[in-house]
């Protein structure tokens, strides 16, 4: 009983690395021409992840720094907490805006709230092309067949959705794995001791989304780890 059930084996944390790499070199690249990559960022912002929050946006920080240089990604960041309360920022092309806005949430209890978030998803992209949606959380309090009902439309409108699943509770992570799937996009779990593979995995999903194949294998090649794996696949 005093082992803490969040940690992953190493073999199951590699696999899963694994399987979602394989899954983001399958994403079809983002349009070329000069237009801009756009990424919708979701954080689950409720209780239970205050203990891990700070290190979370830091880690997340790497990822909009990781793009700042490419000057073509847009993101947006939009989070649930509390009482029904769900915030979205505008589209931003400053990273540095961005993770103003991200660092000065904080996390308030409430139930979770994905269904809004796939929801707004799908209406942002119905305006203009999101290229993909990365979403981290850990718990899953909804009906799951409505959210997969969502996770479908998105699949239809080819918006993948990348999971990063903290804890890993069991309810959440077959939740996630079925939005992954439906919308051609990617799970993958990780804990307090996954940091460095968190950001390299953030950072790939980002550059990847701004810059598309050739962005990524410069990446690659810089950073080396998860997002060198990612580059070879994505290269072939």
């Amino acid at each position: 009983m005093g082992q803490d059930r969040s940690k992953l084996p190493q073999n199951a944390a590699s696999g899963a690395v694994q399987d979602f790499l394989r899954k983001l070199a399958a994403t079809p690249a983002p349009a070329a021409g000069g237009a801009r990559g756009r990424l919708l960022f979701g954080m689950d912002a409720t209780a239970s992840r205050e203990p891990t929050w700070d290190r979370a946006c830091h880690i997340q920080a790497e990822m909009f720094r990781e793009t700042a240089s490419l000057g073509g990604l847009d993101i947006q960041l939009a989070y649930y907490r509390g009482f029904h309360q769900f915030e979205k920022s505008p589209w931003l092309s400053n990273s540095a805006d961005l993770l103003a806005r991200m660092t000065a949430v904080t996390c308030l209890g409430g139930q979770t709230q994905i269904e809004r978030l796939l929801k707004h998803a799908i209406a942002e992209t119905r305006a203009q092309k999101v290229n993909a949606l990365v979403f981290v959380g850990d718990c899953m309090e909804e009906d799951v067949d409505r959210l997969c009902h969502l996770a479908g439309e998105l699949g239809l409108l080819g918006v993948p959705v990348f999971i990063f699943h903290e804890g890993g509770e069991a309810v959440a992570g077959k939740a996630f794995r079925q939005i992954a799937r439906l919308t051609n996009g990617a799970y993958c779990p990780f804990d307090r001791n996954s940091a460095q593979q968190l950001r390299d995995l953030l950072s790939a999903v980002a550059v990847y989304a701004a810059g598309g194949r050739k962005a990524l294998a410069d990446y690659g090649r810089r950073t080396g780890g998860s997002a060198l794996l990612l580059t070879r696949q994505v290269g072939g």
